[in-house]
């Protein structure tokens, strides 16, 4: 399957790198898209990743699902950039996988996707998303229909396997 990263500057080192070396270990051809090509940078100082493709030249019909690391100023960007909203908006119109973790469900807020979820967050989300329509729990990993949601990198592993497990369903 081919699967896409979203994400732009002040992403969260290990929310992005973890689940891309981890479905590129289980064969998936896994893109980093951005805004702008180059080098895009961690919060933190944590390091940089190369970006694979300029999100303007890509075509979301071309993928299978879309993680979406977080890191606060990573989603608080990308949430301003009607472009990016509007790649997201297509996966959950046509029912491929969203998987979203810490900050990054500001985007399906943004996106109105959030609307009558199950989803999880960085706790500081909680108000954001609960009065965007959706149901906040306190889980590692929430999947509601087409959406996973984890709170923080201390979830990646449950994350990246509910991810996983969703792709196998969606390959038989």
């Amino acid at each position: 399957m081919k699967i896409a990263i979203l994400a732009t500057n002040g992403f969260e080192y290990t929310e992005l790198t973890k689940p891309q070396q981890y479905l590129k270990d289980l064969g998936h051809e896994v893109h980093l898209i951005s805004p702008e090509l180059g080098e895009i940078e961690a919060a933190h100082n944590d390091g940089s990743v190369t970006v694979d493709k300029k999100l303007s030249d890509t075509n979301p019909h071309d993928y299978d699902a879309l993680v979406l690391p977080g890191g606060q100023a990573n989603p608080d960007t990308l949430r301003t950039n009607k472009e990016a909203l509007s790649f997201i908006k297509d996966f959950d119109s046509h029912r491929k996988l969203i998987a979203a973790i810490c900050h990054a469900p500001w985007l399906l807020i943004e996106t109105g996707i959030a609307k009558g979820k199950n989803l999880t967050s960085w706790p500081s989300l909680k108000t954001d998303l609960i009065n965007a329509g959706a149901n906040w729990e306190d889980s590692e990993v929430v999947l509601d229909g087409n959406i996973i949601t984890s709170r923080n990198p201390d979830d990646i592993p449950a994350f990246n396997k509910t991810i996983e497990e969703y792709l196998e369903n969606q390959d038989s």
